[in-house]
């Protein structure tokens, strides 16, 4: 099983790292990392680079294709060569999916119109611009595209795309492997559950 998760510069490293702690686990999977620029690939929090060796137009097809997202994204969704890409491998995946912003470039590709789909919350407008229909759920499938909501949702959708690559025995030993049992110390995950003082504060962290 063939699980491809492509970086660029400026992607949010959980959205990435997060869905490839769990994926790896998945017995029989390979997950392989690839690039818009293959080399020293850096995040959008400035402190971390990743080596990839392999350029993206390498990959003809794959069973999971995994977009992340990121500052990067903006950019990205007018490369038309990489938004080709996503269309031509979501052809022959058996999950199309994405974290976060990841989901624009699912967006830009046209997998994404008359669907109701995922994202960061602070990005539903730009979703919407491609003609899906923001969601503020966590996880939302729809056949063989899943889309995750901001940077640690990714968590879950790896959690949930392991049980349907595999079973839910399996999926629920990956999770206590990993031991992810959140007990976070705020209930402040989600715009709802925030004031608008919260919610401004949040919008100068991207």
């Amino acid at each position: 099983m063939d699980i491809v998760i492509p970086l660029f510069d400026r992607f949010e490293p959980l959205d990435a790292i997060g869905p490839y702690e769990i994926l790896a686990h998945v017995p029989g999977a390979t997950v392989r990392f690839v690039a818009t620029e293959p080399g020293r690939v850096a995040d959008a929090l400035g402190a971390l680079t990743v080596e990839v060796g392999t350029h993206y137009a390498e990959v003809e097809q794959c069973d999971v294709l995994l977009v992340p997202g990121g500052r990067g994204t903006r950019s990205l969704v007018d490369d038309r060569d990489f938004v080709a890409w996503v269309g031509r491998i979501h052809e022959g995946t058996r999950f199309t999916t994405s974290v976060c912003t990841g989901s624009l470039l699912l967006g830009a590709a046209g997998l994404l119109k008359g669907l109701t789909a995922t994202t960061h919350w602070a990005a539903t407008a730009e979703l919407e611009a491609f003609g899906a229909q923001y969601t503020p759920e966590r996880v939302v499938r729809h056949g063989r595209i899943i889309t995750s909501a901001g940077v640690s949702s990714g968590i879950d959708m790896a959690l949930s795309l392991t049980a349907l690559l595999t079973d839910d025995a399996t999926a629920q030993a990956v999770q206590l492997y990993t031991e992810y049992d959140p007990m976070p110390p705020f209930d402040s995950g989600s715009v709802a559950k925030c004031t608008p003082e919260i919610v401004a504060q949040a919008r100068t962290l991207g």
